[in-house]
């Protein structure tokens, strides 16, 4: 699949990305006021609380609508930090970029879910519990790959400017030899 041209995709991605945090903040507004405004209805049949289900259906919602612009949003910070990095002249190839990448993916995946725990705090304590601890152990997960991706880009920086170092002593030894 061809790549689309820098402008198309960010006449694309930029829209979409307003739209799904406009989204998530309707459906965040809706887990924030609705819930209380039904509180005392029990519904039949599966003796849940209302308000409860639709708190958690707007969560889930707010949730989906939050990965759909995060997933933008990534695309785009790519696209910048492409920007940004010609902008300053660096002609390296993409390891060390896709570490750089890999960092801003762990500050926003620790920023993501830190704004999530008060939205899943309005949920009912049976779901308040899991929901919070599935969604920690979720993001330390990713955060963890990540952190082993940059440790191996890191690795194999380091190893090539080892090998270089090295050839360089070898061959400055290789002629003092040839003097002598």
């Amino acid at each position: 699949m061809a790549k689309k041209p820098v402008g198309e995709e960010i006449r694309s991605r930029f829209p979409r990305l307003t739209m799904s945090l406009v989204m998530a903040f309707i459906f965040y507004l809706i887990n924030t006021f609705v819930p209380s405004t039904i509180e005392g209805i029990d519904l039949p049949g599966i003796n849940i609380n209302a308000g409860t289900l639709i708190g958690a259906i707007a969560l889930i919602f707010t949730a989906i609508f939050l990965i759909r612009a995060l997933a933008d949003a990534l695309v785009l910070s790519d696209i910048v930090t492409d920007i940004f990095v010609k902008q300053l002249g660096i002609k390296e190839e993409r390891s060390p970029k896709r570490a750089a990448r890999d960092l801003i993916y762990i500050i926003i995946i620790i920023l993501v879910t830190t704004a999530l725990q008060p939205l899943i705090a309005t949920l009912e304590p049976s779901i308040e519990g899991p929901f919070a601890t599935g969604t920690i152990y979720v993001a330390l997960a990713i955060i963890l790959i990540l952190i082993y991706d940059i440790g191996r880009i890191l690795y194999r920086i380091v190893e090539r400017k080892a090998e270089s170092m090295a050839n360089s002593l070898a061959k400055m030894t290789d002629r003092r030899k040839n003097r002598d």
